[in-house]
Parts: C-alpha cells; structure tokens; sequence
C-alpha cells in the first residue's frame, strides 16, 4: 500500500499496528467498540491517518487521542471493555497488546489485492471482535493462528 501523500513511499506494517492501537485507545476512552471508531472516521480519513501514522506516533498519545476524538466528532458510549470479572481476568490486556492482536489478524486474513485500510475495516465489523473484545473468554491470548482461523469459522 502506497502513502498517500508520498507515492514512492510504503506503508509499514508497524503502521497498521499504531493505528489499531489508537483505535483501541480511542474506544477505551470513549466506552466505545472499536467498529464504532472506524466505521465513524471511515475509510479516506482512516487512509489518511495511516499514511502519517510514521509522524503521529512521536506525538503523546492522550494528544492523538483528542485530536481524533475532535476531528471525527466521536462520542461516549456504554461499553466498557475493561468491565470484567475479576476472579477470571486478573489483568486485562492493554491497548498495546490489543492493537497488535488487530494488526495480526488484519495481516492473517488479507484478502488478494487488500489494502490495509481495506483490511481494517472488514475486520474491525466482523463479529468476531465481540468475542476478542470479551476479555472474560480467553480468545484474546488465543495464538495469531488460532484467532484467523476462528476469523474464517466465524467463531471459536
């Protein structure tokens, strides 16, 4: 996938990662599904975010976060992802470990010819992202493999 402001130049893979993990961010901070946020920034603004993600991430992420929230007029929700029960989760992923399972599963299931933003948005809206999303269930410590597999079945 070429950038688009630069066409010589690639987009990265550590790209990809960055924005799943501000989607992730950004919906934590909203009580908020992550489909909310894509389907809410949409396709060109998710395009131009991933083509100047190699800048956006030297900046804070709470600034990032504000930013995007402004700009896309995001709105606070009900869920709350890291609602869990305690006896089963002692620690709930972080946004870190959350967008890199994104960025994974975006790269696992790419279709021929997929962009990354492509690939974003298909798996961001698949419901599958209910059940990674549950940190009650242990889908989320699944290994890549399993979870694109699971993405294929349509479950686990």
């Amino acid at each position: 996938m070429k950038n688009l402001y630069f066409a010589g130049e690639d987009i990265k893979v550590n790209d990809l990662f960055f924005i799943c993990y501000m989607i992730e961010r950004v919906a934590r901070r909203l009580h908020q599904r992550n489909r909310y946020v894509v389907n809410k920034i949409g396709k060109e603004k998710i395009y131009h975010l991933i083509s100047v993600a190699n800048v956006l991430h030297a900046q804070n992420p709470l600034d990032v976060e504000e930013e995007w929230i402004k700009e896309y007029h995001l709105a606070n929700g009900k869920f709350d992802i890291m609602d869990v029960d305690r006896e089963l989760v002692a620690q709930a992923p972080t946004a870190i470990q959350t967008g890199k399972v994104y960025q994974r599963l975006i790269c696992d299931t790419a279709l021929p010819n997929e962009d990354y933003v492509e690939g974003i948005i298909r798996v961001y809206n698949h419901e599958i992202c209910d059940v990674i999303d549950n940190y009650n269930c242990s889908a989320y410590y699944e290994p890549s493999y399993v979870i694109a597999r699971a993405y294929y079945a349509g479950g686990f």
